[in-house]
């Protein structure tokens, strides 16, 4: 696995959670660390990327000894995560590290509360089924349309989750709007399942390339 690697970076250059982290996001973190727990690949020792793996990369540590080796690509990750002999770490955005990875390489990626950040979502999640090995399987949690108001008050106008993460939002999603861009992607219709979670406000997909 490479070590961390500095690519160009966008305009943007900050992590979630980079600056502390409100009760909210504590919270949805670990629900949503159960869930990635649930529809990860069976064994231990998987080889995972995290695409958007935030400032402390929670959710790769959080895998215990389900994970081997993590790689996770954000724009700035912590110290105590880089000391982790487990992991390593392209500071990059998504777009710009993704096309570098190599292909057959993960038994596992994540996409968690990240798609609905990125400006071409088609193509990353194209690269997602090029970089997985066979068998390897896809995880993405996407905000739904129905979310959107209760994110954005939260946000805004009560301060409970960061307003700047909602600022980044390019898009949110429905069950019609993610499964095309799954099988265009390359993942088959047979291998994709779609789930509605917290009142239908997030959207968690599996999808398992083939």
């Amino acid at each position: 696995m490479p070590a961390t690697i500095e690519l160009n970076r966008p305009d943007r250059l900050e992590s979630y959670l980079q600056h502390g982290s409100t009760v909210v996001d504590r919270i949805r973190t670990r629900l949503v660390l159960g869930e990635i727990l649930k529809r990860l690949p069976k064994g231990h020792a998987l080889r995972v990327l995290d695409l958007g793996c935030g400032y402390h990369a929670t959710h790769l540590k959080g895998l215990g000894d389900r994970l081997g080796e993590g790689l996770g690509v954000d724009y700035q990750v912590s110290e105590e995560s880089r000391r982790d002999p487990r992991l390593s770490f392209v500071t990059s955005s998504i777009e710009e590290a993704l096309p570098k990875l190599p292909a057959n390489a993960f038994d596992a990626v994540l996409f968690i509360s990240v798609l609905e950040h990125v400006w071409n979502p088609a193509e990353c999640l194209s690269h997602c089924h090029r970089v997985l090995k066979a068998g390897g399987r896809l995880l993405v949690n996407v905000p739904t349309w129905y979310a959107k108001p209760v994110l954005e008050l939260s946000a805004f106008r009560f301060g409970t989750s960061t307003a700047c993460e909602m600022d980044d939002h390019k898009m949110y999603y429905s069950k019609r709007d993610l499964w095309p861009l799954l099988v265009r992607g390359g993942f088959k219709p047979s291998r994709i399942r779609l789930e509605y979670r917290k009142l239908r406000m997030i959207l968690f997909a599996t999808a398992i390339k083939q």
